[in-house]
């Protein structure tokens, strides 16, 4: 399992985009790793805005894929994922439910307008105060 200090040298790719390392969280007896992301809403709109990503996963599910020198998920903690290219959605477009690198996910509504990008199976639990608590996501 990768260290804190692993994740803070790398980038994790995630629906084509890269998200920093934020923080390493324990929420009910689990350690998640919480990276973040910040990219502007639209640039075709007349004031566009930020938007603020957080991707919530089990630390141990991060692995350093080392032929491309990034983070990537993997359900076993072992097998780096085959990387796949898709067109660049705006996470407004894009679907709330979907599968990704092998895994089941969901993109919910946190707090303050935060979107959070979290494996399905995981969402109940983590969608909730108690969790964005737990996971420093405010």
């Amino acid at each position: 399992m990768l260290t804190a200090s692993d994740l803070e040298v790398n980038v994790l790719e995630f629906r084509q985009r890269s998200f920093q390392f934020e923080r390493l969280a324990d929420f009910d007896g689990t350690d998640y790793a919480v990276f973040s992301r910040t990219e502007t809403e639209s640039e075709s709109q007349f004031r566009p805005r930020l938007v603020h990503l957080k991707l919530v996963v089990p630390q141990a599910w991060v692995v350093y894929d080392e032929p491309n020198d990034l983070l990537a998920l993997s359900k076993d903690g072992v097998t780096a994922p085959v990387r796949l290219t898709e067109p660049v959605l705006e996470v407004g477009a894009e679907r709330t439910e979907f599968k990704e690198q092998g895994i089941d996910w969901r993109r919910g509504n946190g707090p303050s307008g935060t979107f959070v990008y979290l494996p399905d199976a995981l969402a109940a639990e983590l969608l909730t105060e108690a969790g964005f608590a737990a996971l420093g996501i405010a």
